[in-house]
C-alpha cells in the first residue's frame, strides 16, 4: 500500500475544494491554498494548468493514488474500445478500495485502502489486502469477523452525507458489485473532468 504524503485536508486546500465532500473539511472555513503563501492573488491559468488540476483533482478523489498507478490505469483506459474518459472513471470505480468506500464500510477513501490492507475485507470469500484490486461485476465483498466490530464501520454506515450508488448493492456486512459505472453515474461532490485529464496524458 502506498502511504499518503500529504493531509487529505491539505489535498482539498490545494485544490480549492471540498472534492469528497466532507463536512469536516477545512475548505469550508478556508478557501485558500494550505501554507504562508496561500491566500496570494491567483494568476490566469494556462492550458496545461487546467489539464493538470483536473488530474490533481480526479487522483485526489481516489485516495491521491501514485502517479505510476495513475497513469498505467489511464494507459489502460486508452487502449479498450470506447470513450477514454469514460474507460477512466469506471477502471477507479472498480478499484477494490473503492467498493468498500462505495459501500459504506469506510467513512472516507483513505479509511477504505486501510480496512483492505489490514485484511479485513473478503472477495468471493477469499481475504484481499490489495486496495488497487480490479473488482469485477458479480463479485461480492462481505467484511470480516473482527472488521463486523469495528466503529469505524458503524459509523460510515450511519453517515447521511451520501448514499450507495445504484450500481453497488450494499447490506449490513455484504456489498455486490453490479456493474461498471459511467461518468453521469458516479456521485462525485463536485464535477470531474475526464476529458481534460486525456488531453493532459495525450500532450
Amino acid at each position: 500500500m502506498s502511504k499518503r504524503k500529504a493531509s487529505k485536508h491539505k489535498i482539498d486546500r490545494r485544490l480549492g475544494e471540498n472534492i469528497w465532500g466532507r463536512p469536516k473539511s477545512s475548505v469550508n472555513r478556508r478557501s485558500y491554498g494550505p501554507g504562508q503563501h496561500g491566500q496570494r492573488r491567483k494568476s490566469k491559468v494556462s492550458d496545461f494548468g487546467i489539464q493538470l488540476r483536473a488530474k490533481q483533482k480526479l487522483k485526489g478523489y481516489y485516495g491521491d493514488v501514485t502517479e505510476k498507478q495513475f497513469k498505467r490505469t489511464y494507459q489502460e483506459a486508452a487502449s479498450m474500445k470506447g470513450d477514454t474518459g469514460q474507460n477512466l472513471i469506471g477502471l477507479l470505480e472498480q478499484r477494490l478500495d473503492m467498493i468498500v468506500y462505495r459501500a459504506k464500510f469506510a467513512p472516507t477513501i483513505f479509511s477504505a485502502r486501510q480496512i483492505v490492507s489490514h485484511g479485513h475485507i473478503r472477495v468471493n470469500g477469499v481475504k484481499c489486502n490489495i486496495a488497487s484490486r480490479r473488482v469485477r461485476p458479480g463479485d461480492i465483498l462481505t467484511l470480516g469477523p473482527k472488521a463486523k466490530e469495528m466503529a469505524l464501520i458503524a459509523e460510515a454506515q450511519s453517515l447521511a452525507e451520501r448514499d450507495v450508488p445504484d450500481y453497488v448493492v450494499a447490506e449490513a456486512d455484504k456489498a455486490t458489485f453490479v456493474r461498471v459505472p459511467t461518468l453521469d453515474e458516479v456521485p462525485y461532490p463536485v464535477k470531474m473532468e475526464p476529458n481534460l485529464v486525456v488531453e493532459f496524458y495525450s500532450r
